[in-house]
């Protein structure tokens, strides 16, 4: 199926792939507008409702349970149904889920919203990563991926502004849920009309659709290909776990994700908990997200120059991972530091580069799977991230509680080292 009515003049976009791109990257501002409403409201809902650190990160962790396993689940689904579907099913249910939200009445009812969100918010990278995969050549996947990850920078930093004026608007934090949670299904018609697979698509152009067939062609020869070339053989989960970069690609996701969701879940409270009020330090809260923005491009810019200048693909996106996983280091300076501008560059330091370090390990599984597994290798990543985060969730509002979050800074400072080093180990070119 085309998309195309019979009888109607077929008109060309230029470049399509790369407004397939934009769309994936509002999918993406989004979900994170969405998650984010929570966070915002944080340190107004724990007053209302007199809840503890360790109560909100019972409500994190509710979302976090079913991120982390639906996203293995999800990458299956996707990759069974399709992205278009797969990604449209996906946006109506979490949208759904935050609208919900606005009638929850206490920690119980909060924890069960967050889980339903949680559960289709899951599919977005998966589905992202194999729409790279189906659209863009390798030497232009990394800014791609930047593209659609950077929206979650771009909804981390629209997210507060929006959801504090919606909250001082209406007077009450369930509007908000209400307006940020309606905003997916106007992406959901967007969708339905741009995106279909390239060889089918009604709307390409003749020379940017061979370009890219031929790109698919030339990628089951191509050195890095994990599984071979034969796209008629199913491969099941055990046949992926076989392989080290599948576990070099879940590590490395399980011991970073943690420090973005630190910062995204926990950033308001971390400011109100040093002293800062927190409808004066909008203009700080966007620094870090905007800085993770500018991660994304410069980690895909950077690998996809060194691409172009004969490097190959694994050794430019190892290049990039071992920089930003220093660059992550940073964050520990932030303990010991209460002047408000040197500890919001701190944190932006830090989120510049895992935002670059992110974007080459959600590239690695298209550059080393065919687009058939591709979002399911990614499922998994994601799932190990999910885990990862639940047990730092918990230990963050344990130890945020007895001691300080400044034990927390050193340590994500320190983990990142080791999910570079795993990277670095694990993920190797293999030749079938």
């Amino acid at each position: 199926m085309s998309g195309a009515a019979p009888g109607k003049r077929r008109f060309i976009i230029p470049h399509l792939r790369w407004w397939i791109g934009g769309a994936l990257f509002a999918s993406t501002v989004i979900n994170y507008i969405d998650r984010q409403t929570l966070s915002v409201l944080a340190p107004y809902l724990k007053i209302e409702f007199n809840w503890t650190n360790t109560d909100f990160a019972w409500i994190i962790i509710g979302f976090r349970v079913a991120y982390a396993f639906m996203q293995t689940v999800a990458g299956r689904l996707l990759d069974r149904m399709g992205t278009r579907l797969g990604l449209l099913t996906a946006v109506c249910w979490y949208s759904t889920a935050a609208m919900v939200t606005s009638l929850a009445t206490g920690l119980k009812s909060f924890a069960f919203c967050r889980f339903l969100l949680g559960s289709g918010e899951a599919a977005n990278w998966p589905g992202a990563t194999k729409a790279v995969s189906e659209w863009f050549p390798k030497s232009e996947r990394g800014l791609a991926v930047a593209l659609f990850d950077s929206g979650s920078a771009v909804g981390g930093a629209v997210a507060p502004a929006m959801v504090i004026w919606l909250y001082h608007t209406f007077g009450s934090w369930r509007p908000a849920f209400l307006v940020t949670g309606a905003l997916g299904f106007f992406w959901v018609i967007l969708w339905r009309w741009l995106y279909y697979p390239p060889e089918t698509h009604p709307h390409i152009g003749p020379r940017e659709r061979a370009m890219i067939l031929e790109s698919k062609r030339s990628e089951q020869e191509a050195e890095g290909q994990a599984l071979g070339p034969d796209d008629s053989q199913p491969v099941g989960w055990r046949r992926l776990l076989a392989l080290p970069q599948t576990w070099g690609i879940i590590f490395g996701r399980t011991l970073t994700d943690p420090v973005w969701f630190f910062i995204t879940d926990w950033f308001a409270i971390y400011l109100v908990a040093k002293g800062f009020r927190l409808e004066n330090t909008l203009i700080g809260f966007w620094v870090p997200f905007l800085a993770a923005d500018l991660g994304n491009f410069f980690g895909g810019g950077l690998s996809s120059w060194l691409i172009r200048r004969g490097w190959k693909v694994l050794r430019a996106r190892k290049f990039v991972i071992v920089i930003c996983g220093l660059g992550m280091t940073t964050i520990a300076a932030a303990a010991f530091v209460s002047n408000f501008a040197l500890l919001i560059a701190l944190f932006a330091i830090s989120t510049f580069a895992y935002a670059a370090w992110s974007t080459m390990a959600l590239s690695l599984p298209s550059d080393l799977y065919p687009s058939r597994v591709v979002a399911s290798v990614s499922g998994m990543s994601g799932t190990g991230a999910g885990i990862g985060t639940i047990v730092s969730t918990f230990l963050i509002g344990r130890v945020a509680d007895r001691y300080s979050f400044e034990p927390i800074l050193i340590a994500s400072s320190l983990i990142p080292l080791l999910a570079t080093f795993l990277v670095l180990l694990l993920v190797r070119p293999r030749r079938q």
